[in-house]
């Protein structure tokens, strides 16, 4: 199925984890909806701006594939309203700064980005047909778990 003109349901579905542990990450006609709404506010102007292909890490997980890679079941990736994604050959910083100056979002989170490491981490971002916050957060690992800030 289709989400968009360069997207797939089954590329924002896919799941090694899931399959693993034989987990249905099958997102119903509500969660699909809000993957379509992602595809064409995020990700394909995304594509059409870098003209580069974006590899969606993450897109639509159940929540108990959520618990199983350490994440939340109230996570948006369990809505179908976020993705975890990167673009080979362009710096992680410069694809989520892109995204907050240009489209509309609620998060987009830099994860684990190093500025040494341009092409360390990946960008998370989530949007919501009825929730904007223009949240623009960095994420960084720490002896006490994951540390978000705010980045101006």
């Amino acid at each position: 199925m289709r989400l968009s003109k360069d997207f797939t349901l089954q590329e924002l579905t896919v799941s090694d984890t899931a399959a693993k542990h034989g987990i249905s990450n099958i997102p119903n006609q509500e969660q699909i909806t809000n993957l379509v709404l992602l595809c064409q506010f995020i990700l394909q102007p995304i594509k059409e701006h870098f003209n580069k292909p974006v590899i969606v890490n993450s897109g639509y997980r159940s929540p108990e594939l959520c618990l199983l890679v350490n994440s939340t079941v109230t996570s948006q990736h369990t809505k179908g309203q976020a993705a975890d994604f990167e673009i080979k050959g362009v710096s992680n910083k410069e694809l989520a700064d892109w995204i907050v100056a240009n489209l509309d979002y609620d998060q987009c989170i830099l994860e684990y980005w190093i500025k040494e490491e341009p092409n360390s981490g990946w960008v998370h971002c989530s949007y919501s047909f009825d929730l904007s916050r223009k949240q623009y957060l960095k994420a960084v690992k720490t002896d006490k778990g994951t540390l978000y800030s705010q980045i101006s």
